[in-house]
């Protein structure tokens, strides 16, 4: 999967361009979803499919899943998973590390470039028997302090 480089969430126009390069069409559906997305950043099916039926959109809950995992399967998205068995989707699929807060099961974008060139510097060098590294997924797991630094 190739990850995007830029840094900022696609709006409706250029999320239809995306679509169209991978054969998809711009469905209302679809809109709906991403709207939500970019309204969330990082959420579960669940927290998806609640937004967008506030919206007024009619929509099965099993097609917010389906069209969520279509946007991640293409690189469109991205997918993480908390540590209370839930798939969390990630409207930023460009390459970044994610504070994941263990408490709240919530992911905070990280923007580190140096720090993800340092360690891609460290695993060129390096083999690891019997696999190959097919990409790099930072995670710091941490637990909300009375003051919120972010």
């Amino acid at each position: 999967m190739k990850r995007r480089t830029h840094r900022q969430p696609a709006d409706t126009e250029a999320f239809s361009r995306m679509l169209g390069t991978y054969g998809l069409k711009m469905t209302p559906q679809r809109l709906a979803v991403h709207r939500a997305m970019l309204k969330h950043i990082h959420a579960d099916a669940d927290t998806v499919y609640d937004s967008v039926r506030s919206e007024g959109t009619r929509i099965a809950r099993s097609s917010v899943y389906n069209i969520l995992t279509s946007l991640a399967d293409t690189g469109i998205y991205s997918r993480r998973f908390s540590s209370n068995g839930k798939v969390v989707f990630d409207i930023n699929a460009w390459r970044h590390l994610h504070l994941y807060d263990s408490v709240n099961h919530e992911f905070v974008d990280i923007d580190a470039p140096d720090l993800l060139e340092e360690v891609q510097a460290f695993l060129k060098g390096h083999r690891f028997r019997g696999y190959r590294i097919e990409d790099i997924d930072i995670q710091i797991v941490c637990r909300p302090t009375k003051k919120k630094l972010l």
